[in-house]
């Protein structure tokens, strides 16, 4: 089975700072496009950055120049660096991944999400 583990999230002050970590673990033969997801409360799920295998990187216009992506391919596991954290941040983010299994399957594949909340 495929799954993917987010970790990272909490509580920070606004114009803080957290790192957030996808882990993919299972039985992998590769993992395409990875993505940060975000729902706050009320709203609805939005693309917050997304990574391609080559690591071509979007954000959304919110987040551009304060969250980071990045991926370690060795390790099958992306980050988020979110700076400068804001308010508006508050909400619970996703991991997104396509992944191709070793039986040739390749299905989308969702974190369990981990809160994130800035708040003083």
């Amino acid at each position: 089975q495929v799954q993917l583990v987010e970790s990272g999230g909490g509580l920070v002050q606004p114009g803080g700072s957290l790192r957030l970590s996808c882990a993919a673990s299972g039985t992998i033969l590769s993992i395409d496009a990875m993505g940060w997801y975000r729902q706050g409360p009320g709203e609805q799920r939005e693309l917050v950055a997304s990574i391609t295998s080559g690591g071509s990187t979007n954000y959304a216009d919110s987040v551009k120049g304060r969250f980071t992506i990045s991926r370690d391919n060795a390790k099958n596991t992306a980050y988020l660096q979110m700076n400068s954290l804001k308010p508006a941040d508050t909400a619970v983010y996703y991991c997104n991944a396509y992944i191709t299994n070793v039986n040739g399957m390749r299905g989308r594949y969702w974190g369990q999400g981990t809160q994130v909340t800035v708040s003083s």
